[in-house]
């Protein structure tokens, strides 16, 4: 693309590269993404045409998770570990209209997020973005801006909502929930949306997942589809709650949910919520 007609981004984004977050965005239908995502994200939806409705599955499971946790759970801060950009129903929004003042810890270290979540998730004294890798729990848990929100002696809701499959095996993703578990206080919860390849029990959906994990792997870098039995490791200690590790439109469906259509990505793309005992 010649100079003049390349797309203008906030200083220090690199828009030769693709950017999960953007992919991600552009899923949604978003505005903050480039060629370069676009690209990546037409590649992806030749392998699996149904990956923007994986994409809200994602963010409906989000939305009514949240609202469980601040409202039958009663708990008033959380969270948020790779929080993705900004888009309609952020995790502050929906645990505040269900209960005023929740306090939230927004965590990411994608430039574009850090650029687009300062202005638009720290939006007031009950919110704080921070600028960390996910794999750096210590780090997160120990910023002075976290520590403002969230007293980690009371419950709080752990949200890893599709981050722990861009941890590669070698990063140790189990040890990296664990250690963000570890520190939270009896009465706690962890939600968790993961990719997953059913293996042998749905041949032709395991065979797509495998396709695109090298997808992901040749493009994005990191981008792992991983067993039940792995993603259920994350909640070893815990209590999973009803009705456990299942597709995301699955997890206690509400009225006027965008209801995804069971096609081939449905079944790649799990989440489930636990409760610290």
């Amino acid at each position: 693309m010649p100079e003049s007609e390349q797309e203008s981004a906030p200083s220090g984004i690199d828009t030769s590269k693709p950017s999960v977050a953007r992919v991600y965005d552009y899923m949604l239908g978003g505005k903050d993404n480039y060629e370069v995502d676009r690209q990546v994200a037409a590649a992806a939806l030749k392998i699996a045409p149904d990956a923007p409705q994986a994409a809200m599955a994602n963010r409906e499971f989000l939305r009514r998770t949240v609202r469980y946790l601040a409202g039958e759970a009663g708990l008033r801060q959380f969270l948020d570990i790779g929080s993705g950009l900004p888009t309609q129903g952020n995790v502050h929004e929906v645990a505040q209209s269900v209960r005023p003042g929740a306090h939230v810890v927004y965590v990411d270290h994608d430039p574009i997020v850090l650029a687009h979540g300062r202005a638009l998730l720290a939006v007031d004294e009950t919110t704080t973005f921070v600028d960390a890798d996910a794999r750096e729990a210590e780090k997160v848990m120990d910023d002075p801006r976290t520590r403002a929100l969230i007293d980690f002696s009371e419950p709080v809701g752990l949200l890893l909502f599709g981050i722990l499959h861009h941890l590669r095996d070698e990063d140790d993703p189990k040890g990296v929930a664990a250690r963000y578990i570890g520190r939270l206080a009896p009465g706690s919860h962890v939600v968790i949306s993961h990719f997953h390849n059913p293996g042998p029990a749905l041949p032709e959906v395991s065979e797509q997942a495998a396709t695109a994990e090298r997808l992901f792997n040749e493009h994005l870098g990191t981008g792992r589809w991983r067993t039940r039995e792995e993603i259920l490791a994350y909640f070893e200690g815990l209590e999973l709650l009803e009705p456990g590790l299942v597709p995301l439109p699955e997890w206690r469906p509400e009225t006027g949910d965008h209801q995804a259509a069971p096609g081939i990505t449905y079944h790649t793309f799990v989440g489930g919520v636990a409760r610290k005992p």
